[in-house]
């Protein structure tokens, strides 16, 4: 990508100033810039035991490690809410983001389960944590649609955990159907989709339906091709279908979109957190800076 990160970073505070709707879309790569990152020494240090036990890379595999036992699932499960969902105040990013959008009628969607842009203070009714959260259980067959507050059982897990096994007891059960339970992250068809989640969803469909022919900035952070299908493709059709769209794009590896956008797209592959930082500052004819890319 060419060296014109001022001018990227002028041409994408411009758009927002001048938006009428600011609509973002929030991966994982948000969260790890704001520091919860799922690998690297944050994951070395607090998960040193499971590493050496069972060889996992990082948090997200380890999900998917084939453990034995339902006691050894949850012995790495209840440490890893704990480490990414309740251990975690609102970081400083997320609330930088929004002072940056706050006085805008604006709306997330996000795929992140850690519940940063709440802890942040984004309003309950302008995002959209399709993917669940990690701070509840739902059965794991989705026999109904309740949802469980975990804090209290995670850490009762972790005070009681032993050589990696927390004691039989602890293992939750559905209280309705008696079989196993999960975390609230969409992971099979058995997703829990509440009626909060419901409520959500329709808020999500109203907003895209309101902004379509509306001055518009479309703030992608760090969404990959995981999901694709939830932000990055939806988000790309709006831009087109809006001459006054602006898609402001912050993606290390896959920066560039649909060439039909490229004149109406802000794309970079530097860290979000300065960046954003910046924009905050950028009142006065603040000197945007030169960057460099990650």
């Amino acid at each position: 990508m060419k060296n014109d990160y001022g001018k990227r970073l002028e041409r994408a505070y411009k758009a927002v100033q001048n938006a009428e709707y600011i609509l973002i879309g929030a991966g994982a790569g948000l969260s790890a810039s704001a520091g919860l990152s799922y690998s690297g020494e944050r994951f070395e240090k607090q998960f040193a035991d499971f590493i050496k036990k069972y060889g996992v890379e990082d948090m997200y595999s380890a999900t998917f490690y084939p453990y034995k036992t339902q006691e050894e699932l949850w012995a790495y499960w209840a440490r890893h809410i704990a480490a990414n969902r309740w251990d975690v105040p609102a970081l400083p990013l997320y609330k930088e983001l929004l002072k940056l959008i706050q006085d805008r009628d604006y709306f997330v969607i996000t795929t992140n389960v850690d519940a940063q842009f709440e802890k942040a203070g984004f309003s309950m009714e302008r995002f959209f944590a399709i993917q669940g959260d990690y701070g509840f259980f739902q059965c794991a067959k989705g026999c109904h649609s309740k949802l469980y507050r975990n804090e209290a059982a995670v850490r009762e897990m972790i005070e009681n955990a032993v050589d990696l096994k927390i004691p039989s007891s602890l293992v939750p059960k559905c209280p309705i159907c008696g079989g196993d339970m999960s975390v609230h992250v969409r992971k099979d068809e058995y997703f829990v989709e509440n009626e909060v989640w419901r409520q959500n969803h329709t808020r999500y469909s109203d907003y895209i339906k309101k902004v379509l022919d509306k001055k518009l900035v479309l703030l992608e952070l760090g969404v990959g091709y995981n999901t694709p299908g939830i932000i990055r493709f939806p988000f790309e059709q709006i831009t087109y279908q809006n001459v006054d769209a602006t898609l402001v794009r912050f993606n290390r590896d896959y920066p560039n979109g649909a060439k039909e956008n490229i004149r109406r797209t802000v794309a970079f592959t530097e860290d979000i957190a300065p960046a954003i930082r910046t924009l905050l500052r950028c009142e006065g004819g603040h000197h945007y800076g030169t960057g460099k890319t990650s």
